[in-house]
């Protein structure tokens, strides 16, 4: 059940961004047909319109954690809850989630590497917890949008730190989504948009997390590193939550655990849509996250995407699917 070349493969993909790591390595899993047979898993005859059905599923669920974080960032169900509180209740109810399934399908482990471990979910913790940051001020589709840099600045940090070369096409994706993200923000004195840099800081963060992930997927298996990953977390977002820490309102306690409900109905519909399709057919699908996440502000939060958020996105979407093709057309 080794995660391999299998989480590099999914590195390249838009679910790296916001479902925080738990579709790094489920779908992993997932992908390889020895791993979900040693996962107790059942793999499904192919069914391509299942499997975009189910995608597409996920992505709302995905968009949903998303609606959820601004609802409890804000005053829209009580006093705000600070962002390291939104973040703890995302490992708290993901890790019991992760438990649960590690309980039913017992999986073998190995001896962890500690080292790598603490500092990848130090990244991914902090990561997560700007975006939920981020999602408080700005609009859900720039957060997600400017979240799909993840996988970019993966790349670009993994020349330097990894010794990767990257070629032409990959450069010329990354300086496309850099382009999107610098549209995002809106670089002008009466429009500048501050908290945008709260998501970029975000996706810079968890494209470090990404180095450690790819150390990490040659040595340990994926549900493992999944597993280690949501109770480190859970542990550090415990610490840091003390001081700042809350009563939550009933609803916030409900928006909390919809995170953690949702995510999980994400990943399961996720596993169950690459058992059923090759993943370089459905995985594109991922990104009508974007789609989602502009309705649930429209209609919760009554905001509406203006022509630079569009723009922005759209160069975002097409350096991102280039990249995606690019890591594909590599790993195939």
């Amino acid at each position: 059940m080794d995660g391999g070349p299998l989480l590099d493969h999914w590195q390249g993909t838009p679910f790296t961004s916001f479902s925080v790591s738990i579709s790094q390595a489920i779908s992993a899993i997932a992908k390889d047909k020895g791993a979900v047979q040693k996962a107790g898993m059942t793999l499904r005859a192919p069914n391509p319109p299942l499997a975009v059905a189910l995608m597409l599923t996920a992505t709302a669920f995905i968009a949903g954690t998303m609606l959820f974080a601004k609802t409890l960032g804000t005053d829209f169900l009580g006093d705000p809850l600070h962002p390291l509180q939104i973040s703890h209740g995302r490992f708290l109810f993901a890790f019991m989630a992760i438990a649960t399934a590690a309980a039913i399908y017992r999986p073998t482990l190995r001896r962890p590497d500690w080292g790598l471990h603490i500092g990848r979910t130090l990244f991914g913790w902090g990561g997560v917890t700007l975006m939920f940051a981020a999602v408080s001020y700005i609009p859900l589709s720039d957060a997600t949008a400017i979240s799909f840099l993840n996988p970019v600045f993966g790349m670009l940090l993994a020349i330097p730190l990894l010794g990767e070369r990257v070629g032409p096409w990959r450069w010329t994706a990354a300086i496309m989504a850099l382009g999107g993200a610098m549209i995002l923000l809106r670089p002008g004195p009466d429009s500048f948009q501050l908290a945008g840099l709260l998501a970029l800081g975000a996706a810079v963060i968890m494209g470090m997390e990404l180095i450690f992930i790819k150390k990490l997927a040659n040595k340990e298996p994926a549900f493992q590193i999944l597993l280690t990953n949501n109770a480190l977390g859970l542990v550090i977002a415990s610490v840091a939550v003390w001081p700042v820490w809350a009563p939550p309102t009933p609803a916030q306690w409900a928006a909390l655990v919809g995170i953690g409900v949702l995510m999980a109905a994400a990943q399961t519909c996720f596993v169950n849509a690459v058992a059923r399709a090759d993943a370089s057919f459905v995985t594109p699908f991922s990104y009508v996250t974007l789609i989602f996440a502009a309705l649930y502000d429209l209609l919760i939060f009554d905001v509406v995407p203006d022509v630079i958020s569009i723009c922005g996105a759209a160069i975002i979407l097409t350096g991102a699917t280039l990249l995606a093709w690019r890591e594909n057309r590599k790993i195939a």
